[in-house]
């Protein structure tokens, strides 16, 4: 069975029993163009081998190629299930070909998860999938294999999407791979003014005030959450109507976006209040009380992700409606695309695309696409949050 050990557990050689010793050596010992972060993951076989090539494909991602840590872990659950499937089978992974990737893949479509216990969705399949591909092709790329029957099959068999007229929230996507399943996109819906004020109001501090960042600028949470008390601080000075907020974006990649007067001084209102509190009674009660996150719970640590995350899902639940994180951040661009469209039909020589392209930072202008198919599908909704969201009041 492959393992996935990260290095802040693996103990010294002289630590360990004489079993293990020559595991923690290998892996202490693994050269690298440049240093292993802290907390990064090693993959070994059942004997107790490292598996480098897997090893050195993640350090890439993350190191050279400023990957996230969520998309790390995300490529080594990845190859720990590739490689464990292809080791109960007997299957070098130099020797993997087409045949042992579509059985990897109906596996997966017809036997529950063994973490879980759940079927997998064909998202989590397709995932999985793209992940074997892109590494095979980046182990020829970088010559761990003179070649590979997997190389070339991601961008050979692409995936072509075909946008139909939709019912209801979902698209059609074609797929002429031959690894990959078919599946229906799910469009981006939404929520409506009443929705929205009613969500907003059953949020406590200081998740109310992230849902409307997120509502009103369209940030990621991952980009939520590494806002600075300075970002918003240095720009309440200037006297104008909207602020440019610099943002680290996905992939470590520097971006911007735009908040309005009344949202950076309502935030400023609460770094005097809330924020200043909670980090008064952290200190007196001896925790630690120096963070310079913008958001922090009530305990005065920094807001954590899944803890937003079950928050708004609650919030939602309680209201009678579904409310997610990325369904915020999806009503931001719905609104603004829905605008935009409508200043350039009147005549401004703009891109409404590209223009929420940048704002969301998308590397694919076909992601920004699927807003504008949204908006196509329910013009009801969309009227209702324009009058409401983009208002001057709002």
């Amino acid at each position: 069975m492959v393992q996935i050990i990260r290095k802040a557990q693996l103990p010294d050689a002289s630590e360990v029993i004489e079993r293990l010793r020559p595991i923690a050596a290998q892996a202490h010992a693994i050269t690298l163009r440049e240093p292993r972060p802290a907390g990064f993951p090693l993959l070994f076989t059942a004997d107790g081998q490292i598996i480098e090539p897997a090893v050195a494909f993640l350090h890439e991602h993350f190191v050279q190629r400023a990957h996230t840590a969520d998309t790390l872990r995300t490529y080594a659950e990845i190859l720990d299930d590739w490689f464990e499937t292809l080791e109960q089978n007997g299957i070098r992974w130099d020797d993997a070909d087409a045949v042992d990737l579509v059985a990897y893949r109906n596996r997966m479509v017809s036997q529950p998860s063994g973490h879980t216990g759940r079927p997998y969705q064909v998202t989590t399949i397709n995932h999985r999938v793209r992940g074997v591909l892109r590494f095979y092709e980046w182990a020829v790329r970088t010559g761990w294999l003179e070649s590979s029957p997997l190389a070339g099959r991601s961008t050979d068999f692409a995936l072509a999407r075909q946008h139909r007229p939709a019912r209801a929230e979902t698209s059609r996507v074609a797929d002429h791979s031959l690894f990959v399943l078919r599946q229906f996109e799910p469009l981006p819906r939404p929520l409506v003014s009443d929705q929205a004020r009613e969500l907003l109001a059953a949020l406590q501090p200081p998740y109310d005030l992230m849902a409307r960042w997120q509502i009103y600028t369209g940030l990621r949470v991952s980009e939520l959450l590494r806002l600075d008390v300075k970002d918003v601080s240095a720009r309440r000075a200037a006297a104008t109507a909207h602020h440019t907020i610099d943002v680290m974006r996905k992939g470590r990649k520097p971006g911007y976006v735009i908040a309005s007067a009344s949202l950076i001084d309502e935030t400023a209102g609460y770094i005097s209040g809330h924020r200043r509190a909670w980090l008064q009674r952290a200190r007196r009660l001896g925790r630690e009380a120096a963070h310079s996150a913008l958001f922090i719970n009530a305990r005065g640590s920094p807001a954590g992700k899944n803890a937003y995350q079950r928050v708004i899902s609650s919030a939602g639940q309680a209201c009678g409606f579904k409310a997610t994180t990325h369904l915020l951040r999806a009503t931001f661009a719905c609104m603004l695309l829905a605008r935009l469209e409508r200043l350039a039909s009147e005549g401004a020589a703009i891109n409404p695309l590209l223009i929420v392209k940048v704002l969301m930072g998308h590397e694919r202008i076909e992601t920004t696409d699927r807003y504008l198919r949204a908006i196509a599908v329910d013009a009801c909704v969309l009227k209702d949050v324009l009058d409401t969201l983009l208002s001057e009041d709002a």
